[in-house]
C-alpha cells in the first residue's frame, strides 16, 4: 500500500508527461506491465507515457467498505489487501492480473454479477487521464457524471483511470458450492433465471452463480454460498485442476481466496492448449508457473511468430480460426442462442456467468443492456478448423448472431464489425459527444480503431 501523499506526487509527474505527450501530436499510449487483451494489432508510432507504478492500493475503508485503488493495481493485489478486513470488491474478474481499471474500461464479469453487475456499477469515483492534458475526478453526479457513465468501454479512447474508488463487500472464511446438473438446456435456463430473481436454492442464500456447458446435453449450475466453517477444503492450485471437479462433485468447499482465483490456475480451461494439464509437464512448470500471466505471455508469442500454425502446415493441417470470445445473450433468446453455438461454433467446455444490471435507473452510455433483463454471459476461447479461406468466418457469424439475438459482444478480443454496424451497437452519438469534450485533438486512438482495426 502507498499514502496519498505518495500518489499525489506520482500524479504530479504523470501530468508532466501526459502534457509533453500531448504536444508530440502523436496518440498517446500506455507503458504498463500486464495486459489481458487478444486483439494482436501494430500500434504505429506512439507516444507511451509511464503508469507502471501505478498498481497500489491507497486506501481500505473497513468500516464504510470501500477502497481506493490506483488504476493499473492487479485484482490480485487488491483481494491481498481487502481480505486482510474480511472484505473484497464487490466483482472480482476471473483472472489475477486483471487491473482495476482495465475491467472497468473494458467490462469484467464474475459469478457475483448476478448481484452486482459489473465492475464499473460498483464504482464510487475515479481520476481519469484525459486527452485533453488533464487529470479529472469523474463521479455519478457533477461537471463529469457523462464521463462517469461513459466510461465503461471506451477502452482507453477517452481516456486513462489513474485512481479508483469501489465499493467492497463482507466475506467469510469458506465458499460451499453446489453442482447441479442439467440435460435440457430449456429446465437449465429457467432455474438460473428463478435462482438470480430469488438469489435463493432450495431456501438458501445464494452469493455467487456461474455454469458450465461440457457439451450439448451436459449443462451444470454452480451455486455458492459464503460459510464459516468447511468440512473440507478442496485445493485446485497445482495438481488438481478446478473445472474438472464439477463433472466428478456434487458439493466441494474452497477458501475464499481460492474461490476467488479458482479459474486462474488453468487460465479456465486453456491452459491444456500449453500441456500444462499433462501431469509430468505440470510437474515441469510448477505450482508458481500455473498462472494466467504465464500462460498469456505464451499465448502472445504464438499470437506474433506463429510457430505453432507453421509446423501444423507442414503437417497437413488445415488453418485455424481463433475464436476467443464473450457474449451477454438475454435469457430469453439463450435457448437459440444454445443451438447455434453448438452447431456453428462448437468450442467446448463453455463457461456460463448470469449478470444483471445493478441499478434499473442508471444508463452506461457505451455499453447499454436492458436493465430489466437478466443476461447469460457465454465465455469461449479457444479456435477452430477454418470453415472457409475467411479465417473470421466463426466470429463475424457470431458477432451478427449476438446482435440478432439482442446481445453484445465483449470487444477485449477480436471484432470484424463493419464500421457502420459498430457505431450503432455502441453509441456513436454519445461517444463522440465525450470524445470532443475529454479528448478534442484525439490524443488516443477511437474506440473503433482500438477494437477493431488491425493498425
Amino acid at each position: 500500500m502507498i499514502t496519498q501523499q505518495e500518489y499525489n506526487q506520482k500524479k504530479k509527474r504523470l501530468l508532466q508527461e501526459l502534457n509533453s505527450a500531448v504536444k508530440t501530436g502523436q496518440p498517446i499510449a500506455l507503458r504498463k506491465k500486464t495486459t489481458n487483451l487478444f486483439r494482436p494489432r501494430d500500434q504505429g508510432d506512439v507516444s507511451r507515457i509511464d503508469v507502471t507504478d501505478f498498481t497500489h492500493v491507497i486506501f481500505v475503508d473497513a468500516k464504510n467498505q470501500t477502497a481506493e485503488v490506483e488504476g493499473m493495481a492487479t485484482y490480485e493485489i487488491i483481494v491481498q489487501e481487502t481480505l486482510k478486513h474480511g472484505l473484497m470488491p464487490a466483482v472480482v474478474p476471473q483472472l489475477k492480473t486483471i487491473t482495476l481499471g482495465g475491467a472497468v474500461t473494458g467490462v469484467g464479469i464474475e459469478s457475483s454479477s448476478f448481484r452486482y453487475g459489473f465492475p464499473h456499477e460498483t464504482l464510487l469515483s475515479m481520476e481519469i487521464l484525459t486527452g485533453d492534458g488533464r487529470i479529472i475526478e469523474a463521479k455519478p453526479t457533477g461537471a463529469n457524471k457523462d464521463l462517469f457513465y461513459g466510461f465503461p468501454n471506451s477502452y482507453g479512447s477517452l481516456g486513462y483511470a489513474i485512481k479508483l474508488k469501489i465499493q467492497l463487500m463482507p466475506v467469510k472464511r469458506y465458499v460451499k458450492l453446489t453442482h447441479i446438473k442439467y440435460t435440457d438446456s430449456k429446465a437449465y435456463l429457467k432455474d438460473l433465471q428463478k435462482i438470480c430473481d430469488d438469489k435463493k436454492w432450495q431456501n438458501q442464500q445464494v452469493d455467487f452463480v456461474d455454469g458450465m456447458m461440457y457439451q450439448r446435453g451436459e449443462y451444470y449450475i454452480v451455486l455458492g454460498q459464503m460459510v464459516d466453517e468447511a468440512p473440507y477444503v478442496s485445493d485446485y492450485t497445482y495438481k488438481n485442476i478446478y473445472y474438472k471437479s464439477i463433472l466428478e462433485r456434487t458439493e466441494d468447499y474452497l477458501t475464499i481466496e481460492d474461490y476467488i482465483w479458482r479459474w486462474d490456475t488453468d487460465w479456465f480451461w486453456c491452459s491444456v492448449n500449453m500441456g500444462a494439464q499433462n501431469p509430468i509437464l505440470r510437474r515441469l512448470y510448477g505450482k508458481d508457473r500455473l498462472r494466467s500471466d504465464r500462460f498469456m505471455k505464451i499465448f502472445n508469442f504464438e499470437m506474433r511468430h506463429g510457430y505453432k500454425q507453421k509446423i501444423d502446415k507442414l503437417f497437413g493441417k488445415k488453418p485455424i480460426e481463433f475464436v476467443i470470445q464473450d457474449v451477454e445473450i438475454p435469457v430469453q433468446n439463450c435457448e437459440e442462442f444454445i443451438k447455434y453455438y453448438f452447431k456453428t461454433i462448437n468450442i467446448r467446455p463453455v463457461w456460463v456467468c448470469p449478470v444483471r444490471q445493478l441499478d434499473k435507473g442508471k444508463t452506461w452510455s457505451l455499453y447499454g443492456l436492458d436493465p430489466s433483463k437478466l443476461y447469460i454471459n457465454f465465455g469461449f476461447w479457444s479456435s477452430v478448423e477454418a470453415k472457409t479461406k475467411d479465417l473470421a468466418w466463426h466470429n463475424k457469424s457470431l458477432e451478427a448472431k449476438v446482435t440478432e439475438l439482442r446481445g453484445k459482444k465483449s470487444l477485449y478480443s477480436s471484432a470484424y464489425y463493419d464500421k457502420n454496424v459498430f457505431w450503432k451497437l455502441y453509441n456513436s452519438k454519445e461517444y463522440n459527444k465525450l470524445k470532443k469534450k475529454y479528448d478534442p485533438k484525439s490524443s488516443f486512438k477511437d474506440l473503433y480503431t482500438k477494437t477493431v482495426k488491425r493498425g
